[in-house]
């Protein structure tokens, strides 16, 4: 039996998450392994019952589980006092040492329009530091106003955090088509984004198979636009990889289907890329795809720890065959030109698991 967490968090969190489970549980169904959920406190409804969106009991059972589930949650709708301070997920980052954001973007069917249907790339984001203010400090935000008109923000950036997120990034090209790009400033932000880049080039020298470069992000980001087939892997600080993968995700079809997976060496937390869609909770027309493709990506990251289960690895691979085949006979939501509702397509996800 494998029990892992699940936040189901707010907006449209709780429909995609169960969406998700579901057919995690359906792929699972018949294998080695059974899986258990185990759903805690989270968000919005925790902070009705426990004055907090994230309760020290959740974190408790978070750490005693080697994965989980996270849904999108919406802090900038929280009461006043949780405003301007580390969201809920943030802090989960933070606690656990969640450092490798894993974000692939491609066209997930030729059914599903896309600016660039060709776009396969993984974006791996350093997840703990660099420009996001909140991710810098022990204690505190790193954003402080000195006047009411003056605004600061502090950016961290340590060799190790590089040379540990430029290792992952190695290792997941070295099993696509061994090609890393270091996304950098160094013309400008020589010091910093500078440090990031020469930490990366040194730790390629471990990787003699893998081929690399540096690109200023700008001309990355336009690259990309005009010349998607020239990316496999790219690797990246915090802020700098967050834009990326939004960007890749729309270009390869729909935010709605980027999906994302942060690691540290003993735990994983899938998370989709986008956000909470507040607009459309409810609604039962927002697109599951990005949580139960992360969900995939969770169930693959336990099948490769040490003493993983192969059996979770072929689940992931039947549930990203299964959303593929749904995309290609034209079953899609709205974001994508479809008219499926959230429940519908779920439901023919788990019949092509049949």
């Amino acid at each position: 039996m494998l029990t892992l967490g699940v936040l189901r968090g707010d907006g449209i969190g709780p429909e995609i998450v169960d969406s998700a489970t579901r057919i995690v549980e359906r792929a699972v169904a018949g294998g080695s392994v059974d899986v258990r959920w185990c759903e805690l406190p989270f968000g919005l409804e925790a902070i009705g019952e426990f004055g907090t969106p994230l309760p020290e009991t959740t974190l408790a059972e978070l750490a005693g589980l080697p994965g989980w589930i996270l849904g999108p949650h919406d802090n900038a709708g929280y009461p006043d006092r949780f405003r301007g301070t580390l969201s809920p997920g943030g802090t989960i980052r933070k606690h656990f040492n969640l450092f490798a954001n894993i974000r692939p973007a491609r066209s997930l069917s030729t059914a599903v329009p896309a600016v660039c249907p060709d776009l396969d790339v993984v974006i791996v984001r350093e997840n703990t530091e660099g420009f996001y203010a909140d991710r810098n400090m022990y204690d505190g935000a790193g954003e402080f106003m000195p006047t009411p008109d003056i605004a600061l923000a502090v950016a961290v950036f340590t060799r190790t955090a590089c040379e540990r997120i430029a290792h992952q990034a190695f290792q997941v090209a070295t099993v696509r088509r061994k090609s890393v790009i270091v996304a950098h400033k160094a013309n400008v932000l020589a010091k910093t984004t500078g440090l990031f880049r020469d930490a990366c080039l040194a730790v390629a020298e471990h990787y003699p198979d893998v081929e690399v470069r540096g690109e200023h992000i700008d001309a990355l980001a336009a690259r990309l636009v005009s010349h998607p087939r020239d990316f496999d892997v790219i690797v990246a600080e915090n802020m700098f990889g967050d834009i990326l993968s939004d960007l890749a995700g729309q270009l390869s079809g729909s935010l709605g289907m980027a999906p994302s997976i942060n690691t540290s060496q003993i735990h994983a937390m899938a998370q989709a890329a986008h956000g909470s869609a507040p607009d459309i909770a409810g609604r039962d027309i927002a697109n599951p795809v990005a949580m139960i493709l992360s969900s995939a990506m969770l169930l693959r990251w336990l099948a490769g720890r040490d003493g993983g289960i192969r059996a979770l690895g072929d689940a992931a691979d039947r549930i990203e065959v299964a959303v593929g085949r749904v995309l290609d006979a034209g079953v899609g939501t709205p974001d994508v030109g479809g008219s499926a509702s959230t429940s519908s397509f779920t439901e023919h996800v788990l019949a092509a698991l049949k």
